[in-house]
Protein backbone atom coordinates (compact mmCIF):
# COMPACT_ATOMS: atom_id res chain seq x y z
CA UNK A 1 0.00 0.00 0.00
CA UNK A 2 1.51 3.43 -0.83
CA UNK A 3 2.45 5.44 2.51
CA UNK A 4 0.50 8.27 3.11
CA UNK A 5 2.05 11.53 2.98
CA UNK A 6 1.67 14.36 5.67
CA UNK A 7 3.44 17.92 5.55
CA UNK A 8 4.12 19.73 8.98
CA UNK A 9 5.09 23.51 8.86
CA UNK A 10 7.43 24.45 12.01
CA UNK A 11 8.13 21.07 12.30
CA UNK A 12 11.83 20.77 13.35
CA UNK A 13 11.45 21.84 16.69
CA UNK A 14 8.98 21.64 19.68
CA UNK A 15 5.36 20.46 19.08
CA UNK A 16 5.71 20.34 15.16
CA UNK A 17 8.76 17.82 15.66
CA UNK A 18 6.83 15.70 18.14
CA UNK A 19 3.82 16.03 15.49
CA UNK A 20 6.42 14.56 12.88
CA UNK A 21 8.61 11.77 15.18
CA UNK A 22 4.22 10.74 15.69
CA UNK A 23 3.01 10.49 12.08
CA UNK A 24 6.38 8.77 11.11
CA UNK A 25 5.78 6.21 13.84
CA UNK A 26 2.13 6.01 11.96
CA UNK A 27 3.35 5.10 9.00
CA UNK A 28 3.69 8.38 7.59
CA UNK A 29 5.82 9.91 4.86
CA UNK A 30 6.28 13.78 6.24
CA UNK A 31 7.60 17.14 4.69
CA UNK A 32 9.06 19.73 6.87
CA UNK A 33 7.88 23.06 5.86
CA UNK A 34 10.32 25.28 7.56
CA UNK A 35 11.78 28.83 7.48
CA UNK A 36 15.20 27.11 9.16
CA UNK A 37 16.09 25.13 6.48
CA UNK A 38 19.16 24.15 7.92
CA UNK A 39 17.85 23.11 11.55
CA UNK A 40 14.92 20.75 9.45
CA UNK A 41 17.02 19.02 7.35
CA UNK A 42 18.98 18.56 10.58
CA UNK A 43 16.45 17.11 12.15
CA UNK A 44 15.00 15.27 9.08
CA UNK A 45 18.36 13.12 8.68
CA UNK A 46 17.35 11.74 12.67
CA UNK A 47 14.48 9.43 10.30
CA UNK A 48 15.05 6.21 7.80
CA UNK A 49 15.99 8.14 4.39
CA UNK A 50 13.21 9.28 1.96
CA UNK A 51 10.91 9.12 5.37
CA UNK A 52 11.56 12.95 6.27
CA UNK A 53 12.39 15.40 4.00
CA UNK A 54 12.60 19.13 4.51
CA UNK A 55 11.99 22.20 2.18
CA UNK A 56 12.38 25.77 3.13
CA UNK A 57 9.07 27.75 3.36
CA UNK A 58 7.68 30.85 5.10
CA UNK A 59 4.40 30.50 5.93
CA UNK A 60 3.59 34.30 6.44
CA UNK A 61 4.40 33.92 2.36
CA UNK A 62 1.55 32.62 0.23
CA UNK A 63 3.37 31.62 -2.68
CA UNK A 64 5.91 29.54 -0.24
CA UNK A 65 3.23 27.55 1.00
CA UNK A 66 2.03 26.60 -2.32
CA UNK A 67 5.38 25.82 -3.54
CA UNK A 68 5.64 23.63 -0.97
CA UNK A 69 2.63 21.58 -1.28
CA UNK A 70 3.60 21.27 -4.77
CA UNK A 71 7.60 20.27 -4.23
CA UNK A 72 5.81 17.68 -1.78
CA UNK A 73 3.29 16.00 -4.12
CA UNK A 74 6.34 16.09 -6.49
CA UNK A 75 8.77 14.32 -4.36
CA UNK A 76 6.28 11.73 -2.85
CA UNK A 77 3.68 11.49 -5.25
CA UNK A 78 0.20 12.53 -2.90
CA UNK A 79 -1.20 14.48 0.07
CA UNK A 80 -3.12 13.39 2.35
CA UNK A 81 -2.68 15.24 5.66
CA UNK A 82 -1.61 19.78 5.87
CA UNK A 83 -0.75 20.54 9.79
CA UNK A 84 -0.54 23.64 9.64
CA UNK A 85 1.82 24.13 12.44
CA UNK A 86 4.37 26.72 12.43
CA UNK A 87 3.34 29.74 14.35
CA UNK A 88 5.04 32.67 16.85
CA UNK A 89 4.27 34.04 20.49
CA UNK A 90 4.08 37.93 21.52
CA UNK A 91 4.10 39.00 24.82
CA UNK A 92 2.95 42.63 24.58
CA UNK A 93 -0.05 44.58 26.00
CA UNK A 94 -2.64 46.20 24.19
CA UNK A 95 -1.65 49.59 24.37
CA UNK A 96 2.32 48.30 23.81
CA UNK A 97 1.22 46.51 20.62
CA UNK A 98 2.44 48.06 17.45
CA UNK A 99 1.10 48.01 13.94
CA UNK A 100 4.19 45.72 12.76
CA UNK A 101 3.82 43.19 15.58
CA UNK A 102 0.30 42.79 15.11
CA UNK A 103 0.82 42.43 11.31
CA UNK A 104 3.62 39.91 12.20
CA UNK A 105 1.46 37.72 14.37
CA UNK A 106 -1.22 37.71 11.89
CA UNK A 107 0.87 37.37 9.18
CA UNK A 108 2.34 33.85 10.62
CA UNK A 109 -0.33 32.76 13.05
CA UNK A 110 -3.43 33.38 11.30
CA UNK A 111 -2.76 33.95 7.34
CA UNK A 112 -0.37 31.17 7.14
CA UNK A 113 -3.41 29.15 8.29
CA UNK A 114 -4.75 30.23 5.81
CA UNK A 115 -2.34 29.72 3.00
CA UNK A 116 -2.29 26.56 4.43
CA UNK A 117 -5.61 25.65 3.98
CA UNK A 118 -5.98 26.63 0.44
CA UNK A 119 -2.92 24.83 -0.82
CA UNK A 120 -3.70 21.75 0.71
CA UNK A 121 -7.78 21.85 0.15
CA UNK A 122 -6.32 22.87 -3.63
CA UNK A 123 -4.37 19.59 -4.01
CA UNK A 124 -6.84 17.06 -2.17
CA UNK A 125 -9.67 18.13 -4.87
CA UNK A 126 -7.39 17.91 -7.77
CA UNK A 127 -6.33 14.30 -6.79
CA UNK A 128 -9.95 13.80 -6.02
CA UNK A 129 -9.00 11.99 -2.29
CA UNK A 130 -10.26 12.62 1.03
CA UNK A 131 -7.68 14.76 2.88
CA UNK A 132 -7.26 15.79 6.48
CA UNK A 133 -6.24 19.33 7.38
CA UNK A 134 -5.27 20.35 10.94
CA UNK A 135 -4.53 23.96 12.37
CA UNK A 136 -2.48 24.83 15.34
CA UNK A 137 -4.41 27.16 17.58
CA UNK A 138 -4.26 27.29 21.54
CA UNK A 139 -6.32 27.52 24.75
CA UNK A 140 -5.24 31.54 23.92
CA UNK A 141 -7.96 30.96 21.62
CA UNK A 142 -10.32 30.40 24.11
CA UNK A 143 -9.13 32.69 27.07
CA UNK A 144 -6.97 35.37 26.83
CA UNK A 145 -3.85 35.33 28.70
CA UNK A 146 -2.27 39.07 30.41
CA UNK A 147 -0.08 40.04 27.70
CA UNK A 148 -0.99 37.93 24.88
CA UNK A 149 -4.27 40.13 23.21
CA UNK A 150 -2.48 39.76 20.20
CA UNK A 151 -1.60 36.10 20.15
CA UNK A 152 -5.20 35.19 21.27
CA UNK A 153 -6.64 37.26 18.40
CA UNK A 154 -4.99 34.98 15.80
CA UNK A 155 -5.51 31.97 17.59
CA UNK A 156 -9.36 32.58 17.58
CA UNK A 157 -9.20 33.74 14.33
CA UNK A 158 -7.22 30.21 13.56
CA UNK A 159 -10.90 28.55 15.16
CA UNK A 160 -12.91 31.10 13.13
CA UNK A 161 -11.00 29.51 9.47
CA UNK A 162 -10.96 26.19 10.73
CA UNK A 163 -15.23 26.21 11.04
CA UNK A 164 -15.38 27.59 7.70
CA UNK A 165 -13.17 25.52 5.92
CA UNK A 166 -15.05 22.69 7.44
CA UNK A 167 -18.41 23.54 5.90
CA UNK A 168 -16.91 24.73 2.55
CA UNK A 169 -14.82 21.56 1.87
CA UNK A 170 -16.53 18.91 3.61
CA UNK A 171 -18.69 18.22 0.74
CA UNK A 172 -15.15 16.56 -1.05
CA UNK A 173 -14.23 14.44 1.93
CA UNK A 174 -11.89 16.97 3.23
CA UNK A 175 -11.86 17.43 6.86
CA UNK A 176 -9.84 20.17 9.00
CA UNK A 177 -10.32 20.24 12.56
CA UNK A 178 -7.94 22.85 15.14
CA UNK A 179 -5.45 21.16 18.30
CA UNK A 180 -5.09 23.80 21.18
CA UNK A 181 -2.70 23.37 23.01
CA UNK A 182 -2.54 24.19 26.94
CA UNK A 183 0.79 24.78 28.87
CA UNK A 184 3.34 22.79 26.58
CA UNK A 185 7.08 22.34 27.30
CA UNK A 186 8.61 23.82 24.12
CA UNK A 187 11.64 25.89 23.70
CA UNK A 188 8.96 28.98 22.66
CA UNK A 189 7.40 28.24 26.40
CA UNK A 190 10.94 28.20 27.88
CA UNK A 191 11.53 32.02 26.70
CA UNK A 192 8.03 32.76 27.56
CA UNK A 193 8.75 30.94 31.36
CA UNK A 194 12.16 33.31 31.48
CA UNK A 195 10.35 36.82 31.20
CA UNK A 196 7.40 36.00 33.21
CA UNK A 197 9.99 34.74 36.02
CA UNK A 198 12.13 38.10 35.28
CA UNK A 199 8.87 40.12 35.43
CA UNK A 200 7.50 38.60 38.80
CA UNK A 201 10.96 38.28 40.30
CA UNK A 202 10.73 34.59 40.77
CA UNK A 203 12.39 31.14 39.92
CA UNK A 204 11.01 28.74 37.43
CA UNK A 205 10.45 26.25 40.13
CA UNK A 206 8.10 28.70 42.05
CA UNK A 207 6.11 29.86 38.88
CA UNK A 208 5.62 26.23 38.10
CA UNK A 209 4.57 25.59 41.67
CA UNK A 210 1.96 28.91 41.36
CA UNK A 211 0.54 28.01 37.90
CA UNK A 212 0.30 24.05 38.27
CA UNK A 213 -2.48 24.67 40.39
CA UNK A 214 -4.57 26.25 37.12
CA UNK A 215 -4.03 22.52 35.03
CA UNK A 216 -6.22 19.66 37.09
CA UNK A 217 -3.53 17.35 35.87
CA UNK A 218 -1.49 18.97 37.70
CA UNK A 219 1.81 19.36 35.24
CA UNK A 220 2.55 21.22 31.90
CA UNK A 221 2.28 19.00 28.80
CA UNK A 222 4.99 17.83 26.72
CA UNK A 223 5.00 18.37 22.87
CA UNK A 224 4.35 14.38 22.47
CA UNK A 225 1.01 15.12 24.48
CA UNK A 226 -0.14 17.11 21.48
CA UNK A 227 1.35 15.27 18.66
CA UNK A 228 -0.61 12.03 20.27
CA UNK A 229 -4.34 13.84 19.52
CA UNK A 230 -2.72 15.15 16.15
CA UNK A 231 -2.63 11.22 15.21
CA UNK A 232 -5.51 10.71 16.02
CA UNK A 233 -7.17 13.76 13.83
CA UNK A 234 -4.85 12.47 11.20
CA UNK A 235 -6.19 8.76 11.27
CA UNK A 236 -9.31 7.29 9.69
CA UNK A 237 -10.66 7.20 13.21
CA UNK A 238 -11.06 10.99 12.49
CA UNK A 239 -12.88 10.43 9.60
CA UNK A 240 -16.37 11.87 10.82
CA UNK A 241 -14.59 14.65 12.97
CA UNK A 242 -15.04 17.93 11.29
CA UNK A 243 -15.09 21.88 12.55
CA UNK A 244 -14.15 20.75 15.95
CA UNK A 245 -11.31 22.89 17.90
CA UNK A 246 -9.80 20.01 20.43
CA UNK A 247 -8.73 21.30 24.14
CA UNK A 248 -5.06 19.57 25.20
CA UNK A 249 -4.46 21.74 28.12
CA UNK A 250 -5.00 18.97 31.41
CA UNK A 251 -7.57 20.42 32.45
CA UNK A 252 -7.83 23.92 32.31
CA UNK A 253 -9.75 25.60 29.82
CA UNK A 254 -14.01 23.54 30.14
CA UNK A 255 -15.21 23.18 26.39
Amino acid sequence: MEKKVAIVTGGSKGIGAAIVKQLVTDGFAVAIGERDLASANQYAQQFPAGTVKAYAADVSDRAAVFALVKQTVADFGRLDVMVNNAGISMEKSLLEMSEEEMDRLYAVNEKGVLWGIQAAAQQFIAQQTPGKIINASSIGGYKVQPGHAGYSATKFAVRSLTQAAAREFGRYGITTNCYCPGFTMTPMMEQIVANYCKQLKITKEELFKQRGGEVALGRPAQPEDIANVVSFLASEKANYVNGQAIVIDGGMVYK
